[in-house]
């Protein structure tokens, strides 16, 4: 038989990969997969629950609830012409899509053990279905906000949109490259050190204690100066006061910030990727 050359087929699969290999020809091409993973994202979660998708509405409505109460309440937290309500709402919206992105990707390889070790695919089409399908879950939670905002603005609070809104967009793609970069760091990493996980959910929750999403980043620097550095060398932190500048017009517009927490967010997201794509090769033989 005569050998065939590389030429000769349509594609070749290989280990050898780049460094840095973030293939979009190829992420194209199974494009099909991808949305079949998005639907079964958005489909699965909640299909054999009583309250299906309305869970996507009771997690940031109580949530909010909870930090009016003991944040502005009791603890007396002040949020200018905002109201508590709205603005604890705004943070926890934009803090929810990081924290779902975060946490379903960070349990990429594990998760999907059985599947990436029958058939290839590019592996990266897991992670990114997952940062798509959590956008459905965000738009429904931006709508309940959108909803309040029109309530609180008719009723006569001191509120409105800022003219950068357009951009808004772009603080919702950051958020969700960061939180992909993040999650497939971890997801690395469980795949050799599997009580890596059960920190995970400990370490979020602090993360969003130092990232501005109850309390604006003003009063950070003004009430506890010395270590205000801790919220202001967080990306996320950014994030947030930007989008709540955008959404209430409220808190400060940084430029620095935005130029920060995008270098960070390419930087994080290139480590993944690298990361990701060199876990890839071996990590079936250690889950």
């Amino acid at each position: 038989m005569n050998k065939l050359d590389d030429a000769d087929w349509l594609y070749t699969i290989s280990s050898k990969r780049k460094l840095i290999d973030f293939n979009f020809a190829e992420i194209w091409r199974y494009r099909d997969l991808l949305f079949l993973f998005v639907k079964r994202d958005v489909v699965t979660v909640y299909k054999q629950t009583i309250l299906g998708p309305l869970w996507y509405l009771i997690q940031p409505l109580f949530t909010a609830l909870t930090f009016t109460l003991i944040f502005n309440k009791v603890a007396n937290i002040e949020t200018g012409t905002v109201p508590p309500f709205l603005f604890n709402l705004a943070g926890i919206s934009i803090w929810g899509y990081f924290n779902t992105c975060l946490k379903s990707t960070s349990d990429t390889f594990k998760s999907n053990a059985a599947i990436f070790g029958k058939v290839y695919f590019p592996r990266i089409i897991v992670p990114l279905s997952i940062i798509i399908s959590n956008l459905m879950k965000f738009g429904i939670q931006l709508l309940i906000f959108i909803a309040f905002y029109i309530y609180y603005y008719f009723s006569g609070a001191d509120i409105h949109i800022n003219s950068s809104l357009v951009f808004f967009p772009i603080i919702v793609i950051l958020m969700g490259l960061l939180g992909l970069g993040i999650g497939m760091l971890i997801s690395s990493m469980v795949t050799k050190y599997r009580d890596l996980k059960f920190l995970v959910g400990f370490g979020v929750q602090l993360l969003m204690y130092v990232s501005a999403v109850m309390y604006p980043l003003a009063l950070m620097r003004e009430k506890l100066p010395k270590i205000a550095w801790v919220v202001e060398y967080n990306p996320l932190a950014y994030i947030i006061e930007t989008a709540r500048y955008m959404l209430l017009g409220t808190g400060t517009f940084s430029w620095f910030g935005i130029i920060y927490t995008v270098v960070v967010t390419l930087v994080v997201l290139m480590l993944g990727i690298v990361v990701f794509n060199r876990t890839e090769k071996t990590f079936i033989d250690t889950v």
